[in-house]
């Protein structure tokens, strides 16, 4: 059987601490799925599309990873593609807190998928989409934050 895990988010642009997670995490599984998430409460600034496009370029000579766009509950999309679990990238305590929040209920919904945090490296605590965003809005450089496949796609705003 096949040790496949989702890595789910909004990716609202893939970041270098998304990337680290997501490196870190091949060891583990046979199969990395970024699942990019649809949610009707945020209001994303790049296209599920392009996300995915950016997973998928990052990743081109990486068989392990696949990307992926999903909608609805994430422990029912692991059902979906057979994933017994779920990575989640920890920054700060305050992330801990939520994420442990989102994986009890996840657990009472669906005790064979377990939950799995990684705690991202100290030089990616600070990169997080929100900021990422803000700074390409105001014309800032991002470059110091975002995986070149992500950073050559940008035009400036």
């Amino acid at each position: 059987m096949q040790r496949i895990c989702l890595f789910p988010g909004t990716f609202d642009p893939i970041t270098l601490g998304h990337v680290d997670i997501i490196d870190r995490s091949l060891p583990l599984f046979d199969k990395v799925v970024v699942g990019i998430g649809l949610n009707a409460s945020k209001t994303p600034m790049f296209s599920a599309e392009q996300r995915l496009q950016w997973v998928q370029d990052i990743y081109k000579d990486e068989p392990k990873v696949e990307g992926t766009i999903y909608e609805g509950l994430t422990i029912e999309y692991c059902k979906v593609i057979g994933a017994k679990f779920i990575i989640r990238g920890i920054r700060y305590v305050s992330d801990f807190e939520y994420e442990k929040t989102i994986a009890d209920a996840n657990r009472t919904l669906d005790k064979s998928i377990e939950t799995i945090f990684l705690t991202g490296e100290p030089k990616y605590t600070s990169v997080a989409s929100t900021i990422v965003r803000d700074i390409i809005r105001n014309g800032g450089d991002a470059s110091l934050f975002l995986p070149k496949e992500v950073y050559s796609t940008l035009k400036p705003q």
